[in-house]
């Protein structure tokens, strides 16, 4: 499911700000990008993400701006030393005499030295890292949880409208052998009648038994209907559902199909139709479900 969140925290130290975009996928990948110096914290943030985001891609971006004073820097007197006398050195051979600003020696490289690199300190700065990434995934949560129920109307409106085609398909199952007995009597009796020769009772009989056995679909459509109900318990749990959803359609389609196989009527197949057209979107949409 797609969303996007956002999180800023700090304190005397360093800020952070955390950004987490996620689009659809069938299982959960994570793709962090972060200071250099950060990507050990991997691990934390993976099992922060977890506990809110069971599917989907997941982009985390973390930008760690540490805050510097005074104490962070000092001048390396070696290494300017250093530069000093070649300086020197290069003004006595060139004959120069004029003398080099300090403060244009002390932007050469090496000469000021920061204080401490930021590895040592890792766990001192997740607490301020989680801060902002917790605040990030609730903004997540919030926007995916409205997509969410705008998804939920989505799927139980075409679960309705399968509901609806199986009303009008097992209203037909009626009058299906009624009619089949009548189109066989009256084509078998057209074949005859030059032969003088009645078609049995019996024989008919047996003929449209056959028929209604292996056009029937009164199984199929209570395992639909069995199925339509999973679906909706599945739909307002609470828990992660995606892919139970997705294994409820793959069944309902397979039923769908059988009906669609066992139907020799006219009437029928359009429902039949219309009823896959909705299980298809279903399972396109049941790919977003966490």
């Amino acid at each position: 499911m797609t969303g996007h969140g956002e999180g800023r925290h700090e304190n005397d130290a360093l800020a952070a700000a955390v950004e987490i975009r996620t689009i659809n996928n069938r299982y959960l990948k994570l793709s962090l990008r972060c200071n250099e110096n950060y990507t050990a914290l991997e691990g934390h943030v993976e099992r922060a993400v977890k506990k809110q985001v069971k599917r989907g891609t997941v982009q985390v971006q973390i930008q760690v701006t540490r805050k510097r004073h005074v104490e962070d820097y000092c001048i390396n007197g070696d290494v300017l030393e250093s530069y000093r006398k070649q300086i020197d050195k290069l003004q006595s051979q060139w004959h120069l005499s004029d003398a080099i600003p300090l403060e244009a020696m002390l932007a050469l490289p090496g000469v000021i030295e920061e204080g401490a690199g930021v590895g040592a300190e890792l766990e001192d700065d997740w607490p301020v890292i989680e801060q902002a990434l917790g605040e990030a995934l609730s903004n997540l949560t919030t926007m995916r949880t409205t997509e969410g129920e705008e998804l939920a109307e989505d799927l139980r409106a075409n679960a309705q409208t399968i509901a609806a085609e199986l009303d009008q398909i097992e209203a037909r199952l009626p009058d299906l052998a009624d009619e089949y007995r009548q189109r066989l009597v009256e084509r078998v009796n057209r074949t005859l009648e030059n032969h003088d020769i009645r078609l049995e009772p019996a024989d008919v009989i047996r003929e449209v038994s056959l028929y209604a056995e292996r056009s029937d679909v009164s199984e199929e459509i209570v395992r639909l209907r069995s199925h339509l109900k999973q679906f909706d318990v599945h739909l307002r749990s609470a828990e992660s559902t995606g892919r139970k959803l997705d294994f409820v359609t793959q069944e309902m389609f397979r039923e769908a199909n059988t009906i669609g196989s066992k139907s020799s009527d006219t009437v029928v197949p359009p429902h039949v139709v219309e009823i896959k057209a909705a299980i298809e979107r279903m399972r396109e949409q049941v790919q977003n479900v966490e």
